[in-house]
């Protein structure tokens, strides 16, 4: 059964969309379909013990078949993290794939940069940029990539957009995690700056005629389009 949820609309667009039931059990086997190594496993651990959430298995599955489907090359990714969902970017791109990672916390880069090395990354196949990432996106060339994965400050996601179509190539892929925002973003009540913000993300995402999107239940939501 479907439970319709109002995030609203303001050209014409459907008012309610469809949740599909998506219950923990079946979360379950998305994330264990996979399966994560000793990489990962270390990876997940320094996250939890610096106190940041990572991506789920089942969405670090995705980024990494999206990273393949696309060819990706070059990849822009905006929250390190601890390494994880590098990890899984790196594993999807082309051998020769560089990507480019946003952090402004550079402690948690350097636990990425171990886990890449012992992944058996070349250090030359990521480029670590320590900042804001609104400070450092800009600096970043036009048209240059082929998927921005965003995993940064909520708040600031409709920025994260605006910048990452000026980034991408025609038919590149943008992808923000963490869009349920743990149930939040499926209760019309709740209306903090963060989950609002969150909220206006998907409205805009779905109504832009620059984009082909499609929201997807794995992790805590994953939020991705192409670039027409």
């Amino acid at each position: 059964m479907a439970e319709n949820v109002d995030i609203g609309s303001a050209s014409g667009a459907p008012e309610e969309a469809a949740i599909t039931e998506f219950g923990p059990e079946r979360a379950a086997l998305a994330d264990t379909y996979v399966g994560e190594d000793a990489v990962l496993t270390y990876a997940r651990a320094q996250s939890a013990r610096t106190g940041i959430r990572a991506i789920g298995p089942s969405g670090g599955a995705f980024l990494r078949l999206l990273a393949a489907a696309v060819g990706a090359k070059s990849v822009a990714e905006i929250g390190t993290g601890t390494g994880v969902s590098g990890v899984y970017l790196l594993r999807g791109m082309r051998p020769d794939g560089v990507l480019t990672t946003v952090d402004r916390e550079p402690v948690r880069q350097q636990y990425a940069r171990e886990a890449y090395q012992a992944a058996g990354f070349a250090p030359n196949r990521a480029r670590f940029i320590p900042g804001r990432a609104l400070d450092v996106l800009p600096r970043l060339a036009d048209g240059q990539y082929d998927l921005v994965f965003c995993d940064g400050d909520p708040a600031e996601s409709q920025s994260y957009l605006a910048e990452s179509l000026r980034l991408l190539r025609p038919g590149g892929m943008v992808c923000f995690e963490g869009v349920f925002q743990e149930g939040r973003l499926a209760e019309p009540d709740l209306d903090d700056p963060q989950t609002h913000a969150v909220r206006e993300l998907v409205r805009e995402v779905r109504e832009s005629d620059r984009l082909l999107p499609a929201l997807l239940p794995v992790s805590d939501g994953l939020l991705c389009a192409v670039k027409r």
